[in-house]
């Protein structure tokens, strides 16, 4: 197993990196609800890590480990140096970002255009892997543009479990460099689990993780019986929920699933030592909108935490409100009318 701290279990559900999302605040609620899940940060570049406010950028509580940070970059010195880094601030885990496609990561020469160079992404693994003890893994695309995804994923594949990655993270979509945005990169090209599938069958000793398109742990679990992980990414932060269930059900605990009311009680400990050092409610519950989705209450909830936790002061006294807004009773009563 990869991870020396989940080195028990044999399958790994991952929250992804998702830009603007997984900040710091995300992460410690999204640990409220599952206690082995691997969380991601939102990817940081290698030359905002050297050069930047390092505990801004790299700063988060002892309660999300295990926590990965993803880098985004591809010079092998830079990204050595940046691991060490991010070693040095605690984490479990460093990733190589080769998927993101954004016209930003694009110009940067990282993210998704990578897929054309696994040589290079090879050098960063390598490099990395000389400077640091913690894993280093990769999460790419099965291909960019019109590059054959089997060709393209068994190079990379190759290159970088070569170079001594200790795991791969696949998102099974092409992204399209060219003539659709990030947005739609998410959506539009197909979906392919059968090929991250495939890559796993000719890599069997391999960790190899799929990424895109799962909604529900129904969906993920039939996925593990092959591949060694699977990772959440908007389904984790719209439906958090969801969540709740992965440590029974994934992680074979034989803890009881964990309710939302319980996740926000638990949170509340996090929420107020946070605001006790000035930061504000609202930048933390917005990552917490969508937690009682298709319940009675939800939309109390949701109107509750986007108007009153923005104001000057707020302070746990709203989640209270919010949270009696969909009280376990007032499921009951809104079942029964």
């Amino acid at each position: 197993m990869y991870h020396k701290t989940l080195k028990n279990n044999a399958k790994i559900l991952a929250i992804a990196p998702m830009m603007d999302w997984t900040d710091r605040h995300c992460r410690a609620f999204h640990r409220a609800l599952t206690r082995h899940g691997l969380l991601y940060t939102e990817m940081v570049t290698t030359g905002a890590v050297i050069h930047g406010d390092r505990q801004h950028l790299l700063g988060f509580s002892d309660i999300e480990h295990p926590i990965a940070c993803q880098l985004g970059g591809s010079d092998p010195k830079d990204m050595a140096e940046a691991a060490r880094i991010v070693q040095d601030f605690g984490y479990d885990e460093v990733n190589i970002n080769v998927g993101c496609p954004s016209d930003r990561v694009q110009s940067g020469r990282f993210g998704a255009c990578l897929m054309t160079e696994p040589d290079l992404v090879a050098a960063c693994v390598a490099a990395m892997k000389a400077a640091v003890d913690i894993p280093v893994t990769v999460k790419c695309r099965i291909g960019v543009d019109d590059q054959d995804p089997e060709e393209a994923l068994d190079r990379m594949a190759d290159a970088v479990f070569g170079a001594g990655s200790d795991a791969l993270w696949v998102h099974a979509r092409k992204a399209w460099l060219q003539g659709l945005s990030p947005k739609q990169n998410r959506d539009i090209p197909p979906l392919d689990h059968d090929r991250v599938v495939r890559l796993k069958q000719r890599l069997p000793e391999k960790f190899i993780g799929l990424n895109g398109g799962l909604q529900t742990l129904d969906q993920a679990q039939p996925c593990l019986d092959t591949l060694d992980g699977v990772m959440f990414g908007r389904a984790a932060y719209h439906t958090p929920q969801i969540l709740g269930a992965v440590d029974r059900r994934l992680y074979g605990t034989g803890e009881p699933d964990v309710s939302p009311w319980e996740a926000v009680r638990a949170h509340l400990a996090y929420l107020d030592g946070q605001l006790s050092g000035g930061v504000r409610l609202g930048h933390m519950t917005r990552h917490m909108l969508g937690l009682f989705h298709g319940r009675p209450g939800a939309r109390s909830w949701r109107r509750i935490l986007t108007v009153d936790a923005i104001k000057p002061g707020a302070g746990l006294e709203v989640v209270e409100q919010a949270l009696a807004a969909v009280s376990p009773v007032n499921a009951e009563l809104a079942a029964a009318e």
